[in-house]
């Protein structure tokens, strides 16, 4: 009875947030200091291998058929996902987080990573469909979506003023640590 109650107990406690987006307020060593977007400061300890990679703005006439994309949609007045942000992997990311799931940027949002099987300009924007390996999604892009790319990044590009978005988790120790952030460049606000 203890032990359902403990698992009663863990399942009504908010889930713990896996991404920070916001700011970078300073970088002291390996740790750094972010103010989200909601006004929270979270202090990050990057890990020994973090990964750090920059985002740049590309135009939607850069995403051809073949190109591997994420891309964060919400539900459209008509049924079809409408993009709120598109990013296209370089070829040595091909693959990562392929397929689609639900996404906390916008409510009903979710994230699919996929590649690009068809592309159709209308009045409307693009419509992508993308193919990943449980199935297929058809995406109109409104011509307002932000669209960026991935470039080689490290960790001098993480400085009081930046926007990132950094993937998190708890540490053996209770810290909050990060092996990836994803940083604006030029004063880009990443958009996913």
């Amino acid at each position: 009875m203890v032990a359902a109650s403990t698992l009663y107990a863990l399942a009504q406690q908010p889930p713990t947030p896996t991404r920070v987006r916001g700011t970078i307020e300073s970088v002291d060593g390996d740790t750094l200091a972010v103010k989200s977007r909601s006004g929270e400061e979270v202090k990050l300890h990057m890990t020994n291998n973090v990964v750090v990679l920059g985002l740049t703005k590309v135009a939607l006439s850069d995403i051809k058929v073949g190109s591997f994309i994420g891309t964060t949609t919400v539900p459209g007045p008509d049924g079809v996902p409408k993009a709120v942000e598109v990013h296209v992997f370089p070829e040595s990311m091909r693959g990562t987080g392929e397929g689609s799931r639900p996404w906390d940027l916008k409510p009903n949002s979710s994230m699919t990573n996929a590649t690009v099987a068809q592309s159709v300009v209308g009045n409307d924007g693009h419509t992508l469909l993308v193919k990943y390996k449980d199935g297929e999604k058809k995406v109109v892009v409104p011509p307002e979506a932000p669209v960026v790319t991935y470039v080689p990044g490290d960790k001098s590009d993480l400085k009081a003023g930046a926007k990132v978005i950094a993937f998190m988790k708890k540490g053996p120790d209770g810290t909050i640590e990060t092996d990836r952030v994803s940083v604006g460049r030029d004063g880009l606000t990443p958009p996913m």
